[in-house]
């Protein structure tokens, strides 16, 4: 019996997460889900371009796992490119550290720690905001997972020393 995947550290949600083919519609196309976790190491080795063993450490990961994630990532979106699917970003054993706030009226994104409560956006002050994290099912426990933790940035001094 294999063991349970361990939560992995995700950054912040995604700005988007579904994307498909312009001119076709989503019903009529095949699906595939990029899980969170993959969609992280895809952003962290590729956008950003961290190296594999430093990617793996940001997740905290192994290395091997995060080769396995970026390799799943990549084919899974060359599949969309390639053959025209729909592709659905979401699920996966993960936590937030950060979360991603959308001012409904004005449309300013503002980034804040997984553990702050904002109830007004700085820009036009509009109580309609969008939490990013909580369209993924997480909020609370992201927050509750790293403070258990002694939380991310403790961790990563504890590993350096």
């Amino acid at each position: 019996m294999s063991r349970p995947r361990k939560n992995r550290s995700i950054f912040e949600p995604p700005l988007f997460s579904d994307f498909k083919p312009v001119g076709v519609f989503g019903r009529y196309l095949k699906g595939i889900t990029l899980r969170l976790d993959e969609f992280e190491a895809f952003r962290l080795a590729d956008f950003i371009g961290m190296t594999h063993e430093e990617a793996a450490a940001e997740m905290d990961i192994s290395r091997p796992t995060f080769t396995r994630l970026i390799e799943t990532a990549r084919k899974k979106v060359a599949e969309m490119i390639i053959e025209g699917k729909r592709l659905t970003i979401g699920g996966g054993e993960i936590h937030f550290r950060n979360n991603l706030i959308r001012c409904s009226d004005c449309g300013h994104i503002f980034r804040i720690n997984i553990n702050q409560n904002v109830a007004e956006c700085p820009v036009c002050h509009s109580t309609r905001l969008i939490n990013l994290a909580g369209g993924f099912g997480h909020g609370r426990c992201c927050g509750q997972y790293f403070n258990q933790k002694g939380g991310y940035h403790a961790k990563r001094r504890q590993n350096r020393t």
